[in-house]
């Protein structure tokens, strides 16, 4: 092989050559920024699976005491609401009435927590039954005497307001009535509809404070 051809050749080779050390750098940059999106992406799914999950178990829960409630008076059907003196007398639980079995009527729920936190076991379904906890197998979650243990972290906060019958945005006093004007006839302290509202919180565990979820709220005429 003639010389001249041969130096030609090595002259090639030389010129091949590997990634600087600012590509290599820049290359180490892009995939790192790419691992990182995606792995951000992957968290933000994550976190909306999540809340959409709990958005949903919240819903349910809420439901559950506007079917509970469903049924009952907006006042006790026995004793009723009224002012005596000036005190108001039937508005929230009567005497006698400890358990949510023992609410006869809407105004016992008033202020009433279910659950997490509360003033009764919860949280409760339709049937004022507590809904316990579930495994992942769907086998009921039990303490270590053998009880069933209630749905971790969550309450349902039970609210009742007094509304005006024509603007059911305006909350009224519990002990408010119409008196008697001219040829209008009045209206009695239990003639007024209710607004109820069902806040339903989750705390996470170790969490020192529960979150609000969601709340429904709906008219009882």
């Amino acid at each position: 092989m003639h010389p001249a051809s041969q130096r030609a050749r090595r002259r090639r080779r030389n010129r091949t050559r590997g990634f600087t050390l600012l590509e290599t750098a820049l290359a180490v940059i892009i995939i790192g920024v790419g691992v990182v999106a995606v792995v951000d992406a992957q968290q933000s799914f994550m976190m909306a699976n999540r809340w959409s999950s709990h958005a949903a178990t919240a819903t349910y829960l809420a439901n559950e005491v506007r079917e509970l409630t469903r049924p009952l008076r907006r006042h006790d059907p026995v004793t009723g609401l009224e002012i005596v003196g000036s005190s108001l007398v039937g508005w929230g639980p009567e005497p006698g009435e400890v358990t949510v079995q023992d609410f006869n009527d809407i105004d016992d729920f008033a202020g009433i927590r279910f659950g997490d936190g509360g003033d009764m076991p919860g949280p409760i379904n339709g049937f004022g039954e507590v809904i316990f906890e579930i495994d992942p197998d769907g086998n009921v979650v039990r303490d270590n005497d053998n009880n069933p243990v209630p749905m971790r972290g969550w309450s349902q906060l039970v609210l009742v307001d007094k509304v005006h019958p024509f603007d059911t945005s305006l909350s009224l006093a519990p002990n408010y009535f119409e008196p008697a004007s001219g040829t209008s006839p009045g209206r009695a302290v239990d003639e007024f509809p209710l607004r109820v509202t069902v806040v339903v919180s989750y705390r996470e565990p170790g969490a020192a404070q529960a979150e609000e979820i969601v709340r429904v709220s709906w008219i009882v005429p």
